[in-house]
């Protein structure tokens, strides 16, 4: 009787334990930081081999220097900036990102949004993810100026004077070293190639410069 109940209390013990563990585990793999990526076929690999993109060499790049951030791509092709912001409140709450990447506004001009609509939604997207605690950066965007000059110019001034109001990050021009050669695009014209992919990580990878101290691993 005596032997047991010796193994009645080990075996409850063992249980606990490994309920202790699990949720442990579990805990520590939920507080790992998310970059939330929101962007539009330039981002959701369009048109490339899957693992192509240059998500995917950002999230590689965080795991060679054994950092415990996580990549979160939520890009669809053909989003609009419109379509973004009536998804980021389920992503934010969702992913509870710490860095939001918001590379939308392209596909807006295509289909002939004003600058004002976009301006309004990219905006309200920054406060959302500014009210939920996490840093963003803006992907400049520019169009080509069959568009017609002035709202061409308007487009491209666009990012840096959202960012400038709201105390964000920018990156310039996401397809700077790209848009000006035709050989870093696919047979469309429109979207970036393979080649591509490694020089739009570069661009994205410079303007994280001022995240690199909370992205480096814990010493």
């Amino acid at each position: 009787m005596h032997q047991k109940r010796i193994a009645k209390l080990i075996e409850q013990c063992t249980l606990t334990s490994i309920v202790c563990l699990l949720f442990a585990f579990s805990s520590w793999v939920s507080a790992n930081p998310v970059i939330l990526v929101l962007g539009d076929s330039l981002s959701a690999e369009y048109g490339l081999p899957r693992g192509s993109g240059w998500v995917k060499q950002l999230e590689q790049e965080l795991h060679k220097q054994k950092s415990n951030w996580s990549v979160f791509n939520a890009s669809i092709s053909g989003e609009t900036s419109s379509g973004g912001l009536t998804r980021l409140p389920t992503l934010l709450e969702s992913k509870k990102p710490e860095i939001v990447f918001l590379e939308l506004g392209a596909n807006d001009a295509l289909r002939g949004l004003t600058i004002e609509q976009t301006k309004d939604n990219l905006q309200k997207m920054i406060q959302l993810s500014k009210r939920s605690g996490a840093k963003v950066l803006l992907f400049g965007m520019q169009i080509p100026p069959n568009y017609g000059q002035q709202y061409t110019k308007q487009f491209k001034d666009l990012y840096p004077m959202l960012a400038s109001q709201e105390g964000i990050q920018l990156l310039p021009f996401f397809l700077d070293g790209v848009a000006q050669s035709k050989d870093l695009f696919q047979a469309d014209n429109i979207h970036p190639n393979v080649a591509a992919q490694s020089i739009l990580f570069k661009n994205v990878w410079g303007a994280m410069a001022p995240y690199q101290l909370i992205l480096s691993p814990k010493r």
